[in-house]
């Protein structure tokens, strides 16, 4: 007998078509925003806030109510797209050959770190840890969202100063950043218990922590590079042309990291740039890179569906004026104001400097930095936190993300690049 039809289907052929049609859209999407002033992570956002505006789905996505899971989730896309930017840089690394990535790391992230822990002080009324919380989490460049202003992949010499400067600060600034998020719960565990933080907190959460992920990073990509690139050529990894390694070298370096208690980004990004230059040359970089920016699409469009869906399930109703204020000074001025300071005596060209300081994307990773934070530490007014983030990164997915293409491509004509060319016009970067 024929079963009869029924509506609606079950949740798992849903499931089914609805991941067919990500995955579609992330084939597609990329190739038909190329060129317009328009964002990939825009289309997502209103696309996942029509659907759960317009279909009974089944869940809430606002992030208060599932903790865990917003952490271990935009953890693994970060610590993907982590590994995708190491893997597309092809400047050899030096200390005046990352001039622009130390200055967007130190003084640049200090600066925005400390000016927006005063405003969560004095505008915001939060508590001292807490607003270190919330600028340890808003003070880094998202290496997720950040495709548009990164650097090509490897060997194209798509890598011009700018470019360059963005993906490395996406990059290293975990280096940077989780010390203040681990300051934040010293001294939020200092005022329930009195314990003393300061010797701890220099030793372990600074120079332990950031020392052992560079040492752990870089033995780990050296490690993949030659099982990858230099044993006999019979069982290199390199002959297989699959570029799911670069995934095992993501999880193993992550998961090493973490055993031994540091920093697990900024493990991956080290590992990722030492596996690039086991073999600067080789054609299997751009598979391995290409594998992984796939994977990072996918979960990047999951994410911003369902923080399409949380906008539209409440997420910003915890708002007044104020929150809305600090949002805007926070993107329009800080890291603005900071970025220009922080490239005082620099002798990068004015454009670069404005382009530099202005494109510093929030995203996926501050969401997973105020995701920890909250869940190690006790905060009262968790909606309000979520909603203020929340604002901060809509506004610069939107902001960022409708002018990024016009500021790309006319930096490109000042330096003398067509951006409609061919890849590979560009000079590539190692050779300066």
């Amino acid at each position: 007998m024929f079963e009869t039809f029924s509506w609606p289907p079950e949740p798992y052929i849903l499931a089914l078509t609805a991941a067919g049609l990500l995955i579609a859209l992330v084939a597609w999407l990329p190739l038909a925003l190329k060129k317009l002033p328009l964002s990939l992570p825009i289309v997502c956002i209103a696309i996942g806030a029509a659907l759960f505006y317009a279909l009974p789905l089944p869940i809430v996505p606002l992030p208060d109510r599932h903790p865990v899971f917003v952490e271990h989730f935009t953890e693994f896309v970060v610590i993907v797209a982590l590994m995708g930017a190491g893997l597309k840089i092809d400047r050899v690394f030096g200390w005046r050959r990352w001039g622009t990535t130390w200055r967007l790391l130190g003084p640049t992230m200090l600066l925005t770190i400390g000016a927006i822990t005063l405003l969560g002080v004095y505008a915001l009324g939060l508590s001292l840890p807490v607003a270190i919380l919330l600028g340890a989490a808003l003070a880094p460049t998202d290496p997720v969202l950040a495709a548009d202003v990164q650097v090509g992949p490897p060997k194209t010499g798509e890598e011009d100063e700018v470019r360059f400067g963005l993906t490395s600060e996406a990059g290293l600034n975990d280096g940077l950043a989780f010390p203040f998020v681990h300051l934040a719960l010293a001294l939020a565990a200092t005022a329930a218990t009195g314990e003393a933080w300061a010797t701890k907190w220099a030793l372990h959460s600074v120079i332990w922590e950031i020392a052992v992920a560079i040492v752990i990073g870089w033995g780990i990509g050296r490690l993949f590079g030659w099982i990858t690139f230099h044993i006999p050529a019979e069982s290199k990894l390199a002959q297989t042309g699959d570029g799911v390694i670069a995934i095992a070298a993501t999880f193993i370096a992550y998961g090493v990291c973490e055993i031994a208690q540091c920093y697990g980004f900024l493990g991956v990004f080290v590992a990722a740039l030492s596996l690039r230059h086991s073999h600067r040359s080789h054609d299997f970089q751009r598979d391995m890179h290409d594998f992984t920016e796939q994977i990072e699409r996918l979960a990047m469009m999951a994410g911003l569906l369902l923080f399409g869906g949380a906008l539209v399930s409440g997420l910003l109703a915890p708002l007044g004026w104020i929150e809305i204020v600090v949002a805007l000074a926070i993107l329009l001025v800080v890291r603005p104001v900071a970025g220009m300071l922080g490239f005082l005596g620099s002798s990068a060209e004015r454009s670069e400097k404005l382009t530099l300081a202005f494109f510093g994307i929030r995203g996926m990773g501050s969401f997973y930095y105020l995701a920890y934070g909250l869940n190690h530490m006790e905060v009262a007014y968790v909606d309000r936190l979520w909603a203020i983030m929340g604002l901060v990164v809509l506004l610069s997915i939107l902001m960022h993300g409708l002018t990024v293409t016009p500021a790309m491509r006319q930096l490109d004509r000042l330096h003398g690049r067509d951006p409609d060319g061919d890849e590979g016009e560009m000079e590539p970067a190692a050779s300066r």
